[in-house]
């Protein structure tokens, strides 16, 4: 993506991420566009590759999860698709420790490839169901869960809250409406072992017209009940 880095770091700095604007990230980041640009011509991994939107909704949306993200944390990202937020965390906090999980073998191969070529060290990448991985030797194994668009939080919190350590914090990143999701979910995210609840709320510049993002966390306070996750269609159904 020609000139990426000259398009990314005025967005970075206008969305308040000048941390992530020094040293080799900015090449990092746009050698990883690069590879999703160039990939994505015969793989579907996303539909925003003009320059100005992948800076926006892709690198500093997934960046702007990273202050959730305690120092030295093992993160796992659930229903990682294409590499967001997985692969930018990775190249912006070389502290963590993250692994990428998704269900779809082929975009898993892509984020490994993708590390591999670019030297990210600190990342593993999974394919796997949530629900399914969750029941394994991957549940209550990380400091940090995350997730960017995958499902309404009352359904994405089932698939997440295992994962965690107690202790652990769950960040999802959400649309709009966020908030009313929230209400939808509090409930379940409580039995699921988790408290400290909140949400904030901010806009994400650099477009048009103004993104606005809202980011829910959670503590895990207590174990997740061994009974969940519970199979996929059962939670699609009977959220909590």
């Amino acid at each position: 993506m020609k000139d990426f880095s000259h398009v990314l770091i005025p967005i970075l700095r206008l969305n308040g991420l000048d941390e992530f604007c020094e040293g080799d990230f900015p090449h990092l980041f746009s050698e990883f566009a690069d590879e999703v640009v160039n990939v994505n011509r015969s793989m579907n991994l996303t539909a925003i590759t003009e320059p100005l939107s992948f800076a926006v909704r892709h690198i500093a949306d997934s960046l702007t999860v990273s202050r959730y993200i305690p120092k030295n944390a093992s993160v796992i990202d659930v229903g990682c698709g294409a590499g967001f937020p997985s692969v930018p965390l990775a190249i912006a906090r070389p502290d963590i420790k993250i692994t990428a999980l998704d269900s779809t073998a082929k975009r898993i191969s892509f984020i490994a490839s993708s590390a591999e070529k670019l030297g990210i060290k600190n990342i593993t990448a999974i394919a796997a169901r949530a629900e399914e991985a969750a029941q394994g030797k991957l549940r209550s194994s990380f400091d940090c869960a995350v997730s960017r668009a995958v499902a309404r939080l009352n359904i994405l919190s089932e698939l997440c809250i295992p994962f965690l350590k107690v202790g652990g914090r769950f960040a999802a990143m959400k649309g709009e409406d966020g908030e009313n999701e929230l209400k939808e979910a509090e409930k379940g995210i409580v039995t699921l072992g988790c408290g400290n609840i909140s949400c904030d709320s901010f806009l994400l510049l650099g477009e048009v017209e103004e993104q606005r993002r809202v980011i829910v966390t959670a503590e895990k306070i207590t174990v997740t009940d061994s009974k969940y996750p519970r199979d996929f269609s059962r939670i699609k159904k009977k959220p909590l």
